[in-house]
């Protein structure tokens, strides 16, 4: 399985200072949707107290959680791929604080910075494998313990 990384703690100082000149302090009050699925994604946070549940809409009056996020977490990848839709929600499990990141400023600053352009891309990508691996281990471990209750 792969390791969790933490986005800013995955950047060499240098790129992680220049990051940080766009960050914007935010706070969310528990119970708060932060986004909803097949909105524009046009930022991304990086969760620094509280606690977030990224949600999937599976029928008009259910909601799943499909993942927990905390602490130095990042929030939010659509905004780094076309068609910037978010694929799932997000709502505040706690009171959170969060750096907020403008997308567009992000993206100016990796054109200027290839090198943190790279690094950033990468990060996210090892945090998406990391989401990827977890879940699909959840959904084993509810497929097999479904499959043995039913034989």
């Amino acid at each position: 399985m792969t390791k969790a990384i933490k986005l800013l703690t995955a950047l060499p100082q240098p790129q992680r200072q220049s990051l940080m000149t766009l960050a914007k302090e935010v706070s969310f009050a528990e119970d708060v949707h932060i986004f909803e699925a097949g909105g524009t994604a046009d930022r991304f946070w990086v969760v620094r107290s509280g606690a977030v549940s990224l949600t999937q809409q599976v029928t008009a009056q259910h909601r799943v959680t499909v993942a927990a996020l905390g602490s130095g977490d990042l929030l939010g990848w659509s905004w780094l791929f076309p068609p910037y839709r978010w694929d799932f929600g997000a709502e505040a499990f706690s009171p959170v604080r969060a750096y907020e990141f403008d997308a567009a400023a992000v993206l100016r600053l990796c054109e200027e910075d290839r090198q943190l352009g790279m690094i950033l891309v990468r990060s996210v990508a090892e945090i998406l494998a990391h989401r990827l691996e977890t879940t699909r281990g959840k959904l084993m471990e509810q497929y097999g313990s479904h499959r043995r209750g039913t034989l």
